[in-house]
């Protein structure tokens, strides 16, 4: 699995790779015409000069509409004051930074030593990220709220963490699902980050109430709990439990309470762990993890809180798996079933990302890191992505491959996105799946009137 050793032979790897995301990304029809965009974009002029509300905008052909809280609505203000294609380049510039901050995060203080040819072949696994394409392509919130939790995580890990809370605060305000990083905190008996994170959260609440107290009101009673309004419980996109369960026919509460309690008191279980051994990376992965499996809608470009799992996985050893897991959200497999989930096998690959999910929750290594505090002048902080960095030492001689061998351990590989890159361009595209007219539809290019997703 070794690539090539010479400059020009990783740069023209590099132009192979580019040339085929290309392709793939230009034929394959995933692109949804910044659709989620069109929404915060609709509703904020909607309500700036129109005098409208909030809640009660709709994108014009569809029942779509506003779905987060009021203070994304107020942080999203700036829209007003531009057209759209320039709010779309805005975006796609935010996506890129915030991508570009949680790659730095997730590195650790050895992301120079890594170099441009494996930040290169990152970046082309990366494209290729089902997640992290709709992101892009919808628009959408969810990296730059991830960027903003790894700050804190980031803070944690370094041990400077007077202001660590700030960035959970923000995210929470701005969406629920990041909410459950403050129980994180609260497990970890970080009581200062914690009540940062709630004092932020209230603060940025409270501002929107007193800048539209109507829409607070509205969605605080009534527009939270009507999950109508974000979409059908059982569509495909829909990879949380509840989306499970749903497509079994089984959408009751009482049951999906359950399986919450249960994922929840395994995530509580294993957070615990990686907090006890100062590995706040797999602390925050397992608490991505969970926060996708409870949410009532988990759309697939929800599942960017997956990506530092992989990182995880990579650091702990096991590149294999963390490739293997990458390229199966790669493919888009989930839509083969996006017309018929029934039978075991639309059990099994119509649920396919939340299987992966919930194994990630069960099985991520924890421990890896040291515990938080400042490091040892004479041992610098090895990154999660330097350590598989190592592979470029000279090849061992054979006294030490007789050794290897006698020990029974592995190889070196090239880590967790490297490992992705070899496998995510092989598996099927996804061929024959059927457009969709779901705000998560990913199989159709844009229409003039597409639809939406939260």
């Amino acid at each position: 699995m070794r690539g090539p050793r010479t400059e020009r032979g990783r740069l023209l790897l590099v132009v192979v790779l580019v040339a085929a995301v290309t392709v793939f990304t230009a034929t394959v029809p995933l692109l949804r015409d910044w659709f989620d965009l069109r929404v915060y974009y609709g509703t904020v002029h909607t309500w700036v000069h129109h005098g409208g509300r909030i809640y009660d905008y709709r994108v014009p052909g569809t029942e779509y509409g506003f779905t987060y809280p009021p203070f994304a609505a107020l942080g999203m203000l700036p829209m007003a004051l531009v057209g759209l294609r320039p709010a779309i380049a805005a975006s796609l510039l935010l996506n890129l930074a915030a991508l570009a901050f949680v790659l730095r995060v997730l590195a650790g203080p050895g992301w120079r030593r890594l170099g441009w040819y494996r930040w290169a072949l990152a970046l082309c696994a990366l494209a290729l990220f089902e997640p992290l394409r709709d992101t892009f392509s919808f628009g959408q919130v969810n990296l730059v709220l991830l960027a903003l939790v790894l700050a804190d995580c980031c803070l944690l890990r370094s041990g400077r963490g007077r202001w660590a809370g700030a960035g959970i605060g923000l995210a929470a305000a701005v969406k629920l699902t990041p909410a459950l990083f403050i129980a994180m905190l609260l497990l970890a008996r970080r009581w200062r980050a914690a009540a940062t994170a709630t004092a932020v959260t209230l603060a940025a609440t409270g501002l929107a109430a007193w800048a539209d107290p109507g829409a607070s009101r509205f969605y605080w009673t009534r527009a939270l709990w009507d999950t109508g309004r974000v979409g059908r419980l059982d569509y495909v996109s829909n990879q949380s439990l509840q989306g499970v369960l749903a497509r079994l026919g089984h959408p009751d509460k009482p049951l999906w309470a359950i399986v919450v309690l249960l994922t929840l008191a395994v995530w509580g279980w294993r957070t615990r762990r990686a907090v006890a051994a100062g590995d706040w990376t797999a602390a925050f992965a397992l608490t991505g993890l969970a926060a996708c499996l409870v949410s009532p809608i988990t759309w697939v470009h929800h599942l960017v809180w997956v990506l530092p799992s992989f990182v995880v996985l990579a650091r702990a050893g096991y590149p294999r798996i963390a490739g293997a897991l990458y390229a199966v959200m790669c493919t888009s497999v989930v839509w083969l079933w996006v017309d018929d989930a029934s039978g075991i096998d639309g059990f099994l690959g119509g649920n396919l990302y939340t299987w992966v999910t919930l194994g990630l929750l069960c099985g991520l290594p924890t421990g890896q890191s040291r515990p938080v505090g400042p490091e040892p002048s004479d041992r610098p902080a090895r990154s999660p992505l330097s350590r598989a960095a190592r592979v470029t030492a000279p090849a061992p001689s054979a006294a030490h491959a007789r050794t290897r061998a006698a020990s029974g351990q592995p190889e070196p590989f090239p880590g967790a996105v490297s490992a992705a890159i070899g496998t995510v361009l092989g598996p099927g595209r996804g061929a024959g799946r059927s457009a969709s007219s779901e705000p998560t539809g990913s199989t159709r290019p844009a229409a003039p009137k597409p639809q939406s997703s939260s």
